[in-house]
C-alpha cells in the first residue's frame, strides 16, 4: 500500500502540472464573471507572481518522484501523501472549473489549501528539499491564492467592497501564514512563497497608488521574515542531542 501510495502521488502531480496545458490556461478570473465586474481589483497580484507555478510544479514533481525511488515506505514520506494526493487531484480539476465556474473554483481551492497544509503539517523531518520544500511552496501559493479568490467573490457578489475584501483577506491570509510557521517553523520556503505572493500584489497597487494595500503588503513581508529569522535563531539555539 506505501508504495502504491508513492505511485499515486506522482501520477497526481504530474497530472496537475499538465492541466494548464490540456486547457487554455489561467491568467486570473474574468472581470466579466462576476455580477460586479472586478476590473483590475486591489487584490489580484500582478501577472508576473503567477510565474511561481513553474517552480512549483517540477519540485512537485521530482520531489515525488524522489519518494517513489528512494522512500516509499519511509513513514515521514507515507503520512503525508493522502492529503497531498487529495489536494492535487483537485488541481488537476481546478482550472477547468474556474472557466466557468469562479464561485466553485473558490470552493474548490480552499479545499486544496485545506489539504495542502495538512500534508504540511505531518511531513516527516527528513529530506528535506525533496518532502518539505515542493509543499511548502505550493501550501504557500494556495495560501494566497485561496484568499485572492474569496475576496474577488466578496467584492464580485456586492458583500464588501473591492478594497475592504483585499485588505479583509490579506490579512487572512498572513494569519494563516502564521499559524503555519508556528506548526512548522522548519519551511521557511511556504513563508518565501507567501511573501512572492504580497511582492505580486503590492507590484499590481503601485500605479495608481493603493497605499492602504502597499502599508499592509509591506507589513506583512516584514511579520514574515521576522518569523522565520526567529524560528531560524529558535532552530540554532537548540542544544545537540546526545
Amino acid at each position: 500500500m506505501e508504495r502504491m501510495k508513492a505511485i499515486l502521488t506522482l501520477t497526481a502531480a504530474l497530472a496537475f502540472a499538465l492541466s494548464p496545458l490540456t486547457t487554455e490556461g489561467f491568467n486570473g478570473f474574468r472581470p466579466d464573471q462576476f455580477p460586479i465586474p472586478q476590473v483590475d481589483p486591489p487584490v489580484q497580484p500582478a501577472g508576473f507572481a503567477l510565474a511561481i507555478w513553474g517552480p512549483i510544479y517540477v519540485w512537485l514533481i521530482a520531489g515525488a518522484l524522489f519518494g517513489l525511488l528512494k522512500r516509499d515506505r519511509t513513514p515521514g514520506w507515507d503520512v503525508a501523501r493522502w492529503p497531498l494526493i487529495a489536494s492535487l487531484v483537485i488541481g488537476a480539476a481546478w482550472i477547468p472549473v474556474a472557466q466557468f465556474s469562479p464561485l466553485w473554483a473558490t470552493v474548490l481551492i480552499w479545499a486544496m489549501l485545506g489539504t495542502a497544509l495538512w500534508a504540511l503539517v505531518t511531513a516527516g523531518t527528513e529530506d528535506r528539499l525533496w518532502l518539505r520544500t515542493p509543499i511548502a511552496l505550493y501550501a504557500g501559493w494556495l495560501t494566497a491564492a485561496s484568499c485572492v479568490a474569496l475576496a474577488l467573490i466578496l467584492a464580485g457578489h456586492g458583500f464588501m467592497s473591492g478594497q475592504a475584501a483585499a485588505l479583509a483577506l490579506i490579512g487572512v491570509a498572513l494569519l494563516i501564514a502564521l499559524v503555519v510557521l508556528v506548526l512548522r517553523p522548519d519551511t521557511p520556503e511556504y513563508a518565501a512563497t507567501m511573501g512572492w505572493a504580497l511582492v505580486g500584489i503590492a507590484a499590481s497597487n503601485v500605479s495608481p497608488a493603493n497605499i492602504s494595500v502597499l502599508m499592509l503588503c509591506g507589513a506583512g513581508l516584514a511579520v514574515l521574515a521576522l518569523s522565520v529569522r526567529r524560528s531560524s535563531i529558535d532552530t540554532h539555539a537548540q542544544p545537540p542531542h546526545g
